[in-house]
């Protein structure tokens, strides 16, 4: 098992496990419509966090398996699709850092591959000067933020195209 930062190169890679992930493991906390509508309007690559270097992929035998990043950006969640404005530096000293875009296939769930990835961009957030993250959390990944220390400051619905609408709870926590 390895992580290292995402490239444009696995681009590809990455949006088939973010549709996998979404797909599988979103069931029992929305509807089929409400996947549908997520992973057409929100989930999907950021290209920002690949070029910042701030997204990462772990792998198993060459296959990615889970994805997952912070930033230092102004934009709290959602891909490339939900983007149509620059998306600004945010100050360490005032604001805090993003974890974006938590992704794991189904079969490696509850593997212990989030923690992970969280533990690299805590690592890397702390080291450009950040002390807290916030993070937009789908309802299935409620449960492992919970886990890794976030609490929730608010529960919210995104509405989408199509009279769907998608619930999501903002959370934060101090880097430790």
């Amino acid at each position: 098992m390895s992580i290292r930062a995402a490239t444009n190169d696995d681009v590809p890679a990455i949006q088939s496990l973010i549709d996998r992930s979404a797909r599988e493991l979103s069931i029992g906390y929305y509807t089929a419509e409400q996947i549908d509508g997520a992973v057409m309007h929100v989930f999907g690559v950021d290209s920002q966090l690949i070029a910042d270097r701030s997204y990462y992929v772990i792998e198993i035998d060459d296959t990615i398996v889970a994805a997952g990043g912070w930033s230092a950006r102004r934009t709290l969640y959602g891909g490339d699709q939900m983007k149509d404005t620059e998306d600004p530096r945010l100050d360490p000293l005032h604001e805090a850092a993003r974890i974006r875009a938590f992704f794991v296939d189904p079969a490696w769930a509850r593997h212990g591959l989030a923690r992970r990835l969280y533990n690299e961009c805590a690592r890397a957030a702390l080291a450009a000067g950040f002390t807290r993250f916030e993070l937009m959390a789908t309802a299935p990944g409620v449960p492992a933020y919970l886990s890794l220390g976030f609490t929730i400051v608010e529960r919210v619905n995104t509405p989408l195209p199509g009279g769907v609408s998608v619930p999501f709870a903002r959370m934060t926590r101090t880097i430790e």
